[in-house]
């Protein structure tokens, strides 16, 4: 419900209301099976409506951006990336991590020998 309202909603208030053509999200295909069908640029219906199996090819790292009137995108960037790709990024950009990211335990599991945070 939080979820919904305080990010769903307000994004979609926010796109009817300035009429933006994109907004831009975090969200990477590794981190639920939800977003694994999420295309970098993701196309809605004017009702913010998502449909998984209408969505442009995104060959080669071609994207068309184009879009039909009162559509808009959400723009993902970082979709193809795992978290692994995120971690060696942070480091070799050296980039600072917020002390209260590690508050907090994750569940790691063992398989074959290799940690996997779920």
């Amino acid at each position: 419900v939080h979820t919904d309202i305080m990010k769903t909603q307000a994004l979609k208030q926010a796109l009817d209301k300035y009429k933006f053509d994109a907004a831009f999200g975090g969200a990477r295909r590794d981190e639920e099976k939800s977003r694994a069908k999420e295309r970098i640029f993701s196309f809605r219906s004017a009702q913010h409506r998502w449909d998984p199996k209408n969505q442009r090819p995104e060959l080669w790292n071609l994207y068309n951006a184009r879009k039909a009137k009162n559509e808009s995108i959400r723009v993902f960037p970082l979709s193809n990336w795992t978290e692994l790709d995120i971690w060696q990024y942070i480091y070799l950009e050296d980039i600072p991590i917020v002390p209260l990211y590690f508050s907090a335990k994750r569940p790691v599991v063992e398989r074959d020998g290799t940690l996997i945070m779920v």
